[in-house]
């Protein structure tokens, strides 16, 4: 299914009118189509959104992971610090008035993105690992990353992106983890900390 009839769905399981469906669509899809999205961008709500329909027999709020998977990133400056409070704020403004999900719990979800901490909620803890997958892809797909990261903070000259970057990188090495979820951890933990060092080691 396309991700566009995939938003709509759900919209639709949420509660908004069928008429408002398009519309959102297409502010979503602006959003995450700006010329400045060269990883944070419809390709990266694609992929979390395969996994998490490998995983979703774990979750216990579905529509609200899939509605956080879709809003998370939708606003997104890298000259800003507050992109996943925003974000959160967003998501949670258009819904409906009795919308069928947890409006504190989608908000808290999409927050979580930013410092991608331990949550007692195992929901926000998938949330948290489909956003992260790709630290743990084949070497080849890591450094497509790596470029794309670099793109979006083109306006930043080496000298400030390298010591930023790498210190963004040093804090998941020293977490005690970089994944929340035990699946996460076991199959994918070791990759992601290996092509962090390569990185590092390579700025």
């Amino acid at each position: 299914m396309k991700l566009q009839e995939r938003f709509k769905e759900l919209l639709l399981k949420i509660g908004f009118e069928a008429s408002k469906t398009t519309s959102l669509w297409q502010d979503l899809e602006k959003m995450y189509s700006a010329k400045s999205r060269h990883y944070h961008n419809l390709t990266h709500l694609e992929e979390m959104i395969a996994l998490y329909d490998i995983h979703h027999a774990q979750l216990q709020f579905p529509k609200e992971v899939l509605y956080a998977i879709f809003y998370h990133d939708c606003i997104y400056k890298v000259t800003k610090k507050d992109n996943e409070l925003k974000s959160a704020e967003h998501a949670v403004s258009i819904l409906p008035l009795k919308a069928a999900v947890n409006k504190q719990l989608v908000f808290d979800m999409i927050c979580a993105t930013q410092l991608h901490q331990h949550n007692e909620i195992e929901d926000t803890n998938w949330l948290i690992d489909f956003d992260l997958k790709i630290l743990s892809k084949d070497w080849e797909d890591y450094k497509i990353y790596c470029t794309q990261i670099r793109k979006e903070y083109k306006i930043y000259p080496n000298i400030l992106y390298k010591p930023g970057r790498k210190k963004a990188l040093q804090h998941f090495l020293e977490n005690p983890s970089i994944y929340q979820t035990e699946v996460f951890k076991t199959n994918y933990e070791a990759k992601a900390r290996e092509n962090i060092q390569k990185e590092i080691q390579l700025l």
